[in-house]
């Protein structure tokens, strides 16, 4: 294959298929090659009814994936950046990060619910559908009372499982249900300090063969700087705190006056118990910063979280 036409390997999910076609219209629109898009249908996707704690760690939604550029079938894989192991896979390179996306949490309500505005008024012991760690935990520190229930299936799934009055309600990206024009069903949204987002949450991660210096150029053109050093940051969090995916840890980047500041937050599964640390400097040290806030959260006790002990 040449450079003349690049091939994407991408889920086959309503939200995999957006990034994977704003990609596209990226790369065609900073370098006028060809591009198409390989559906690939991934361990994730096939288990719709499990935790995803369960039956799998790190990489379900990305290794099929991976293996398709391996293999040399496409040229780069397309993920959501939260989605993706710190770690790369032997072989494949983290070659593009554009633009992010809003990074918070929203709250679904059943449709025509407008007397709820946050998490503190909604009703008593409600039944909230959430599939992550991270979300669960912070729900139950704000909010001991609440029941906390598993999620599965894809955007409308869940719109729909919460409109049947199986949860009061639900949690999304913000970023997912604005890329796929589903805006208005947001209720309200928790951010910071009530609820940290993921470890690259909002952001696209796009990687390809480490040999392949042709796309790595091309991909670094439709790199946005910025929130490469803010995600690096993040993920050197998750990766020295060895935490994987589905650990109950939230992160925050932000530049102010040229510097990146880091705040890292680790909870226990049943929310009682939470740390919270932050480091700052120069961009250029994103990777330190992002260790610098794993040893406090470490030095505070954080291993027993991350264990689930």
């Amino acid at each position: 294959m040449s450079l003349e036409t690049i091939r994407i390997a991408t889920r086959s999910s309503k939200l995999a298929l957006w990034q994977a076609h704003h990609v596209k219209s990226l790369i065609a629109e900073a370098c006028g090659v060809n591009v198409e898009i390989v559906h690939i249908r991934t361990e994730g996707d096939q288990n719709q009814t499990d935790p995803l704690r369960q039956f799998g760690g790190t990489g379900l939604f990305t290794k099929e994936v991976q293996r398709s550029v391996l293999d040399g079938d496409t040229h780069i894989a397309v993920h959501s950046l939260k989605d993706l192991p710190t770690e790369s896979a032997d072989g494949l390179f983290l070659a593009g990060i554009p633009q992010r996306a809003p990074r918070f949490d929203a709250v679904l309500l059943p449709a025509g619910t407008t007397d709820i505005s946050s998490v503190h008024t909604l009703p008593a012991h409600a039944r909230i559908g959430t599939g992550s760690p991270r979300r669960q935990a912070q729900l139950l520190h704000l909010r001991p009372d609440l029941q906390v229930l598993e999620i599965r299936g894809n955007v409308e799934t869940r719109i729909a499982k919460l409109d049947n009055g199986e949860y009061d309600a639900i949690i999304l990206a913000e970023a997912g249900l604005r890329r796929l024009e589903l805006q208005d069903r947001i209720s309200f949204l928790v951010q910071p300090p009530e609820m940290y987002p993921a470890v690259g949450q909002g952001a696209i991660g796009i990687e390809c063969r480490s040999d392949d210096k042709g796309v790595q150029q091309i991909l670094n053109q439709i790199t946005d700087q910025e929130v490469a050093c803010c995600t690096r940051a993040e993920r050197s969090l998750l990766l020295e705190l060895r935490a994987g995916c589905h650990a109950p840890l939230g992160a925050l980047t932000d530049f102010t006056d040229g510097r990146l500041k880091l705040t890292g937050v680790l909870l226990s599964s049943d929310g009682t118990e939470r740390l919270q640390a932050t480091s700052d400097g120069p961009p250029e040290s994103a990777v330190e910063i992002g260790v610098a806030v794993a040893q406090q959260l470490l030095s505070a006790g954080g291993r027993k979280l991350v264990d689930g002990e």
